[in-house]
């Protein structure tokens, strides 16, 4: 998903105010930005496909337990 730089905090907030939970949205607002194609693509052509892959799994990793910890512990 493409996260304009104006709409990194509307959306998650949007989404809060449909009943989101608090641990989701974090993971989103977490991971939304440096997820975006247009991201990567800069990202691939710095340090390569291989650390790219590398990067986006982190990431992804990383944000889910970021959020799941929130969710379920701190919130």
């Amino acid at each position: 998903m493409y996260f304009a730089t104006l709409t990194e905090v509307p959306i998650p907030q949007g989404l809060l105010g449909a009943g989101m939970g608090k641990g989701p949205a974090l993971a989103l607002r977490l991971a939304g930005p440096a997820l975006s194609l247009p991201n990567m693509l800069v990202i691939r052509s710095v340090m390569g496909t291989k650390k790219t892959l590398v990067f986006v799994c982190l990431v992804v990793v990383m944000s889910t337990m970021g959020g799941l910890i929130f969710g379920n512990f701190l919130s």
